[in-house]
């Protein structure tokens, strides 16, 4: 019986070669690509630039206009920058999408930023309206819905410190603008993060440790859904305001409102 692979897009975020993300990266690139296509993106190492500028605008540039419009209109008429096309295309043609990085400063570090800035555009990651309730096509739907995405990050700090009580807040909490701001938004659906804490002072045996906890988590990736997913916006949860409706969970505010459980 025959077999479709299917491809996962890989976007690595950390600078150095030889550093313990360089290693996860190769090992976890290395375990997919048997049963799967896997296509890369490491930033540092392809020299991604990260900064939105007159080139992502369309020409002539330097013309006024609303960013996002302008971002639209430069997508539509095919004058997208060639690093994004290339960016898009491998965006659009993998199921799961891989990100990679350690956290820096509480969140990613600004090429990995810089690349949802210029490769996310206005009419390639959101943009349509749904022409029957009228309601954008955001929050589990879009032009990039029936993706998933891996998150996987590296942190200095323990689990206590970036857990549920811990002082520099949780670490769902913290990357809540990626998972639900970036990924959710634009229809990818965001699977539970894979975490490693104390990611500075591994020891040899720790670091392989966690590199086999990685290539376990990998195996059954295929059929992994996120164990407590986001609400989507057409569902009614929001009906009528962008807001949570008030008889659902009564006088919570924290972020985890948002998960459907």
């Amino acid at each position: 019986m025959s077999h479709t692979r299917s491809t996962v897009h890989w976007i690595h975020a950390h600078p150095q070669g030889a550093s313990f993300n360089a290693r996860l990266f190769r090992d976890g690139v290395e375990a997919l690509s048997r049963d799967h296509d896997v296509e890369v993106t490491d930033l540092y190492a392809q020299g991604f630039d990260p900064v939105l500028g007159a080139r992502d605008l369309g020409l002539p540039q330097g013309r006024d206009g609303n960013l996002v419009d302008l971002m639209g209109e430069a997508f539509a008429s095919g004058q997208v920058p060639g690093d994004v096309v290339e960016e898009q295309r491998k965006l659009a043609a993998a199921a799961l999408v891989v990100l990679q990085f350690p956290l820096w400063w509480y969140g990613p570090p600004a090429i990995l930023k810089g690349w949802f800035d210029r490769v996310l555009t206005n009419g390639f990651a959101y943009g349509p309206t749904d022409p029957e309730t009228g309601l954008p096509l955001r929050y589990g739907e879009g032009p990039l819905a029936g993706r998933r995405a891996l998150v996987i990050v590296t942190a200095g700090e323990d689990d206590r410190s970036i857990g549920d009580r811990g002082i520099s807040g949780d670490i769902d909490s913290l990357l809540f603008p990626l998972t639900h701001g970036t990924l959710w938004y634009t229809g990818i659906e965001p699977l539970d993060l894979h975490v490693v804490h104390d990611a500075d002072g591994l020891t040899t045996e720790a670091i392989d440790r966690e590199s086999d906890r990685l290539l376990a988590r990998l195996a059954g990736v295929d059929a992994e859904r996120p164990s407590s997913p986001y609400r989507r916006l057409r569902d009614g949860d929001y009906r009528g305001t962008r807001a949570l409706r008030a008889d659902l969970l009564p006088g919570r505010t924290d972020l985890g409102i948002h998960r459907v459980g």
